[in-house]
């Protein structure tokens, strides 16, 4: 099973707040899609242009014991979960043809909401695996038992991915990278300061608690607690840091397959591949120092102590579809200790957030033949072109680029492949076989068909058509490898965008959510991609070291900046989108000048067409987000806290400044010589 299969990850996201819209979106004025109620005007827009927009909506907003967080983002996830909800409630009531897209989503919503029979269950539908991992004698047995639940989709000690070749992009290869561990990230294994300890016990007790609810006494179970957590432990020390992997060139090493059987033999890397179903000479393995560390292990650590790891993590990643002990034992450390979430989700949101995840183009159909218009997708088209637009005027303006750059730039900048709302080619359930009252085993089945499609991509072209998110999705991305930007249906919505808002709110919405994306390509990782998508050099040599020398200006303001008490943000962590952030208000800016809204200066309801432009920007990150969600995201999540990816590019943009008359003295005051400007 997917280790986060009732968290909405990076393909699912968003979908998991569950608070009424209409009590806590505040009052949209009509006709004006300024939420005014949620404004507080005791704070002037010169001292803190966050707070003044969002203020007195932090101030009233109570998170529900259900969520970790209130916002924009997770208020549209409640509007398209209400949706989705509505689709499966009415198709899952049976009665739907065998074998249509209809009868497998809404059996599998049923599946997973039959409580009764998934209780009675027990841990059973993983004793199988249990027993598998029993007869296991040698290292030889632990690979071929990781290879067959590989094949189910379920990844335990293999960070497998199948896609576009970084430095081939119109081909895909299989690459490997670093995984093994249970705790967000290698960091935890050994910072030592009370707040990371926490969630380290928190840990502990949820391995200990695991084996405890399959029939071990404490004192073994906190043993075998200690075998799982000492394994991590040496895994982690091989795992590269976060700002290590973020850059490319670094975490790209392609081998030949007798190579890396010749260097790390006990792995067996040819009937590993043979094993799950690879076929090929050679792979890209993304940071070679973890495997070197497990092909060790796999002979110095005893067969029993691997034994109890992949005990642990086949429970682990199979917890949510067990019965509701496991399922709660699961939520009080990956929900309550590392996010702060107080009370779990209703069955129903979490099985709508599942259906999603594991057969989301088929749900997707349904969703946009609902929702979605075509109207939408074409004024999204039309923003977008003008984003590209702008963001080409903007490169040919830039005093720090020499001309060869700039015609690299400006030749990805229209290279550009975009996608809007859905996919064109939807995936192919045919083989998904999904049956009302088993919901383990139509994970299981969705696992598979999605791990067959995956492996039917290796050695084969690149298909640029396809999508890495699903239809509902409140997102929107940039692939370096496709050289793409794609906006989900679910996203395109009010705040971020409305066919019937001025342009000055959809410009400050979703412009700048383009702009944002747009310039992903020109960030420090994704200027490291040409506009093929392939990894090499298009930068003249002294405009690489300008464009370094911005970006460190950037990281070191970001690292001024406060999350809690002593914590700070990350400036390295989150430079990509702090970089894009900068990028996107810009462009989007310059692209509404180009409307006729933009170059005029009529109000609606007492501001500006540029006032509402920055309003609009502001409001779409309205967020309240938990302390331990803040402290967990401080530590892996590359973006930076909302008050700063509205306050940060504002007080570097000096149209901000006339618009809201910022001068010397004000808080968000920067001197004119010193705003950081890269795009």
């Amino acid at each position: 099973m997917n280790k986060y299969a009732n968290v909405l990850s990076a393909g699912c996201m968003l979908l998991t707040t569950l608070v009424s819209c209409k009590e806590n979106a505040g009052a949209k004025m009509e006709n004006t899609f300024l939420e005014a109620s949620n404004m507080d005007f005791t704070v002037r827009p010169a001292d803190n242009f966050f707070l003044h927009v969002n203020g007195s909506w932090l101030k009233k907003t109570q998170i529900p014991p259900t969520e970790t967080e209130l916002g924009s983002f997770p208020e549209l996830g409640i509007r398209t979960q209400d949706h989705l909800q509505s689709i499966l409630e009415d198709i899952s009531k049976g009665g739907q043809p065998a074998g249509s897209l209809e009868q497998k989503v809404g059996d599998f919503y049923a599946s997973g909401m039959d409580s009764a029979t998934i209780e009675e269950l027990g841990y059973s539908p993983v004793k199988p695996y249990l027993l598998q991992i029993d007869a296991i004698k040698d290292p030889k047995g632990i690979m071929q038992f990781v290879a067959s639940q590989q094949r189910e989709g379920n990844s335990l000690l293999l960070g497998q991915s199948i896609g576009a070749d970084e430095k081939n992009s119109r081909m895909n290869i299989v690459s490997y990278y670093q995984a093994g561990l249970g705790l967000p990230d290698r960091d935890y294994y050994f910072k030592t300061d009370p707040a990371t300890q926490t969630i380290v016990r928190a840990y502990q007790e949820y391995i200990q608690r695991l084996f405890v609810l399959i029939g071990n006494d404490p004192t073994p179970a906190a043993q075998k607690m200690e075998t799982v957590y000492t394994l991590e432990k040496q895994l982690a020390e091989s795992h590269r840091t976060k700002k290590d992997m973020r850059d490319p060139q670094s975490n790209y090493h392609k081998v030949t397959v007798a190579g890396l059987d010749k260097a790390m033999p006990v792995i067996g890397w040819p009937a590993l591949l043979t094993a799950i179903g690879v076929e090929t000479d050679s792979v890209n393995l993304g940071q070679p120092a973890y495997y070197t560390k497990l092909d060790q292990l796999l002979t110095t650590v005893p067969v029993d102590a691997w034994k109890t790891y992949l005990y642990f993590h086949i429970l682990d990643n199979a917890a949510n579809a067990l019965s509701s002990n496991f399922v709660d034992a699961r939520f009080n450390y990956y929900d309550k200790a590392l996010n702060g979430q107080q009370q779990i989700k209703p069955r129903k949101d979490r099985m709508v957030s599942n259906t999603d995840c594991y057969l989301g183009d088929a749900l997707g159909q349904l969703y946009v033949k609902k929702y979605f218009t075509g109207e939408a997708k074409k004024r999204m088209l039309e923003l977008v072109n003008n984003l590209q637009t702008a963001f080409s005027a903007r490169i040919d303006r830039l005093d720090w680029m020499t001309v060869n750059t700039k015609d690299a730039a400006k030749k990805k900048l229209h290279a550009f492949l975009k996608k809007v709302g859905y996919p064109d080619k939807w995936r192919d359930y045919s083989k998904v076989d999904i049956e009302r009252n088993k919901y383990f085993d139509n994970l299981v089945s969705c696992n598979k068909n999605n791990y067959q499609f995956q492996l039917s991509k290796v050695g084969r072209p690149v298909d640029r058509s396809e999508w890495s998110m699903t239809p509902p999705t409140i997102d929107a991305r940039y692939n370096p490898t496709f050289n793409e930007i794609s906006f989900a249906a679910g996203i395109l919505q009010y705040p971020f965008f409305d066919a019937a808002a001025d342009d000055a709110i959809n410009y400050g919405g979703i412009g700048m959510v383009i702009g944002h994306e747009i310039t992903h390509g020109f960030d420090d990782k994704g200027a490291q991609y040409d506009k093929d998508g392939n990894m090499s050099n298009w930068w003249d040599e002294e405009d690489s070291i300008k464009f370094k020398a911005r970006s460190q200006q950037l990281i070191d303001l970001y690292n001024g900046f406060t999350i809690l008490d002593t914590l700070h943000v990350n400036g390295q962590l989150t430079i990509g989108e702090n970089i894009a952030d900068f990028g996107g208000i810009a462009i989007a800016y310059d692209a509404f000048k180009m409307t006729r809204q933009g170059q005029g200066n009529e109000k609606i309801d007492g501001y500006t067409p540029d006032q509402r432009f920055f309003i609009s920007f502001a409001q779409i990150w309205r967020w309240k987000i938990k302390e331990e969600t803040q402290r967990l995201r401080a530590a892996v999540d590359p973006h930076s806290p909302p008050i700063y990816r509205v306050n940060g590019p504002l007080m570097n943009f000096t149209p901000f400044y006339d618009a809201f008359d910022v001068k010397p003295g004000d808080k968000m005051y920067t001197a004119e010589d010193l705003r950081i400007k890269i795009w």
